[in-house]
């Protein structure tokens, strides 16, 4: 086993002895199916005049001075792939994604070790050890703690859990979808809260629109903001589509006035629609922080039937808390938990089990009345709704108190009560 630092630096010399320069930087290239980059080239710099030398043409690069096992004018020339990584130069000293522990970290150093005659990179040095390692003081560091009794810890993660957020001087993003894919929306917001505005664009561009859309409501109102500001309008429509209802709104009203119209024109007239509502009533009413997304069905279905539809809605809506009852004018008849349903007879009618005495908001409300209601009546949500009782929109517990709770520790509340 070996660090890419103690390797750069070293001194390279031939068949005969002749020294032919030092090691300016080792060549690894990424292969299918394998998670660990293979090093199958090493650059050398002789007086400023660089050289790609194959790893099969070295004997080790373990030992203080590195052999070759050939004169330096038989050196076979090395072909650089789309796969190489240059060790030194993309990696050591960037950021990387650390798909395990989902943040952003610095290289400090890289491990190689070697299988069956390859040397391959195994693990990422992000600790202090390797910053010690670089500025040649880690021996000493180990001595005083081993005098003291203390342990130096070594913080290394699996190549296979990191992806690069720097390839090349264009800063080209190498991040697989199905990795970020795996991830919890709110590891890829705080993902991107560590990286600067040029790598969280990369990002957010390598990720499909319905886990962007996700990834957004994670992160506050202004950096939403700041992260579409350079978004093409079709992508950026095409994501407040698949945001809820009430987050899309509170983004749109952050954004320019000419933009936000542009942006809703091209939305589809469904959620368009929806748009144009929630952003006609003042920020801190009851209509200007609701969503139009929530769970319905008629006073006339069947148990059954009420499950089918609402199983048909399980993509849209945002929270399955409580069902409303509409009548054919979507006046507000009742609410039912999925509890109720769930021990309610398949035959029997939604009006024999809902509840019909429904407590409301209008939608002029003020935010704190709205927040006093849900807390008086111990509700995850409350519906909003008309002079005509017709049914406007649902307002969420964590929108509601809004005011009270810090806006960070709402972002973190389950999606239950959201």
């Amino acid at each position: 086993m070996a660090f890419l630092s103690e390797i750069l630096g070293r001194t390279v010399t031939d068949l005969d002895g002749v020294v032919i320069g030092k090691i300016e930087d080792v060549i690894a290239r990424e292969r299918v199916g394998f998670p660990h980059p293979a090093v199958d080239a090493v650059m050398v710099d002789n007086r400023g005049e660089m050289r790609l030398v194959p790893s099969a043409s070295v004997l080790s690069l373990f030992t203080p001075s590195i052999p070759l096992h050939c004169r330096a004018d038989e050196l076979p020339t090395y072909e650089l792939g789309s796969e190489d990584i240059y060790l030194s130069r993309d990696v050591l000293d960037k950021q990387i994604i650390d798909t395990d522990g989902a943040r952003v970290v610095r290289v400090n150093d890289l491990e190689l070790v070697r299988v069956n005659g390859t040397l391959y990179v195994t693990n990422v040095d992000v600790g202090l050890r390797g910053i010690l390692r670089r500025s040649g003081m880690e021996s000493a560091a180990r001595m005083v703690s081993s005098v003291l009794h203390l342990r130096l810890p070594e913080n290394t993660i699996s190549w296979d859990n990191v992806e690069l957020l720097r390839h090349d001087q264009f800063m080209r993003l190498r991040v697989p979808v199905e990795s970020l894919a795996e991830l919890h929306p709110a590891d890829v917001a705080e993902i991107i809260s560590d990286l600067n505005r040029l790598e969280s664009d990369q990002l957010l561009a390598a990720l499909e629109v319905e886990q962007v859309a996700d990834t957004l409501e994670h992160v506050e109102t202004e950096f939403q903001v700041e992260l579409v500001e350079n978004m093409p309008d079709e992508k950026l429509a095409d994501l407040l589509e698949e945001m809820e209802p009430d987050e899309a709104a509170d983004l749109l009203a952050e954004l320019p006035e000419a933009r936000s119209r542009r942006l809703v024109a091209l939305m589809e007239k469904e959620d368009a629609d929806d748009m144009r509502m929630l952003l006609k009533y003042p920020e801190d009413s009851a209509g200007g922080i609701m969503t139009t997304s929530y769970a319905y069905v008629s006073p006339q279905m069947s148990a059954a039937q009420a499950i089918q539809s609402l199983r048909k809605m399980a993509d849209d809506v945002e929270s399955f808390a409580y069902i409303y009852v509409l009548d054919e004018t979507d006046r507000l008849q009742g609410v039912f938990e999925l509890t109720d349903l769930l021990f309610a007879e398949p035959i029997a009618r939604v009006s024999d089990f809902m509840h019909d005495r429904v407590k409301t908001v209008a939608p002029l409300d003020d935010q704190d009345d709205v927040a006093q209601t849900i807390t008086k009546y111990d509700l995850l949500a409350v519906p909003v709704a008309d002079e005509n009782n017709v049914m406007l929109g649902i307002v969420m517990a964590d929108d509601a108190l809004d005011k009270i709770i810090p806006t960070a520790w709402k972002k973190r509340l389950p999606r239950f009560y959201r």
